[in-house]
């Protein structure tokens, strides 16, 4: 069953359009990852899903209730964490559970079970009376997404959620994350720079320039490729390119100083290349298909590159937009 349909989804701010005709589904009890560039459209359409923002045109649902229309329903069927921590710095992490559940309207002879819990699951239990000041990065995370599931929401968004975290925490933080459509019959809507940690989503849709141009799980997405994926530096990177397309019949491409291909089986191809043009090959490497290198196929980028804020021209028009709105 889909618990978020969108349908032919458009918006647009003034002569910007930051979503352009989109369609996707998201299958109850899922972890979904939507990427993009920067001002791809995924933080304006995110923006929709919790309605913060209405469409220009089109379709958004979310557990049954439209996006527009019912935003109230909506709203108590999620759960946000923001990239930045939302946290307040000066409350204990018990504080910050029980204030949540007070706004969320959780009932009364429910919320301290429930923020025991939250705090059990975050593995928390021993520092609920410290101030979150005191926390690591990686504790924070781990809190802010037990608050987002307090109050028992349908879906939970997960906006960069390991952004600025050491390896280490972020190992923990997606083996938190990865439980929890299991315990908590949740859905997961989330987005990251990291793209090995895509790896954990059941499905992916790639946006780029307002327009999803693929989509799948992340199996189904590596098949773009068709092979193995080999690494080459040379002598003459632009001689090299022309003369393995005329060789192999191969496209090449260039990426930070190397020459990249795919191709079926990269073990039989690599001694052919060595052997027509290795004397200008100076190093050589391979690497089976990974998310980033469908990325970078589709968008014509790495999704590092970018970060996490929206396009500068899409928050031009959101300014002008808002302030000619806020004046009518």
């Amino acid at each position: 069953m889909q618990i978020i349909k969108v349908d032919n989804l458009v918006k647009r701010f003034g002569a910007i359009t930051a979503v352009d005709g989109i369609s996707f589904g998201v299958e109850e009890n899922t972890i979904f990852g939507f990427l993009g560039p920067n001002g791809a459209g995924k933080t304006t359409t995110i923006n929709i899903l919790c309605t913060l923002i209405a469409p220009t045109s089109g379709n958004a649902s979310l557990d049954g209730h439209d996006c527009y229309s019912e935003s109230a329903e909506v709203r108590r069927s999620i759960g946000i964490v923001f990239q930045d921590s939302s946290l307040d710095k000066d409350l204990t992490a018990r504080e910050n559970l029980m204030f949540h559940a007070y706004l969320y309207d959780v009932p009364k002879a429910e919320r301290k079970k429930r923020v025991e819990d939250a705090l059990q699951f975050a593995e928390l239990r021993d520092r609920a009376d410290n101030l979150i000041k005191t926390f690591s990065g990686g504790m924070k995370r781990r809190l802010e997404v037990a608050r987002g599931l307090i109050h028992r929401p349908k879906v939970l968004f997960l906006d960069e959620p390991t952004l600025g975290l050491d390896p280490q925490s972020r190992q923990n933080l997606w083996e938190f994350i990865t439980d929890l459509p299991r315990k908590h019959d949740v859905t997961i809507f989330m987005t990251t720079h990291y793209m090995e940690e895509a790896e954990v989503c059941d499905r992916i849709a790639i946006i780029d320039k307002g327009r999803i141009i693929e989509s799948g799980s992340p199996q189904e997405l590596k098949k773009i490729i068709g092979g193995d994926v080999i690494y080459l530096k040379t002598a003459d990177n632009k001689k090299a390119m022309e003369e393995i397309k005329g060789l192999f019949g191969i496209e090449a491409s260039e990426k930070d100083g190397e020459i990249f291909i795919s191709v079926p089986k990269g073990e039989a191809c690599i001694p052919e290349i060595i052997r027509k043009i290795g004397e200008q090959v100076l190093s050589v490497r391979m690497q089976r298909p990974t998310l980033n290198d469908v990325f970078l196929k589709l968008t014509g980028k790495e999704i590092r590159e970018e970060n996490a804020s929206p396009g500068d021209d899409i928050k031009e028009a959101v300014r002008s937009y808002r302030r000619r709105h806020d004046r009518s």
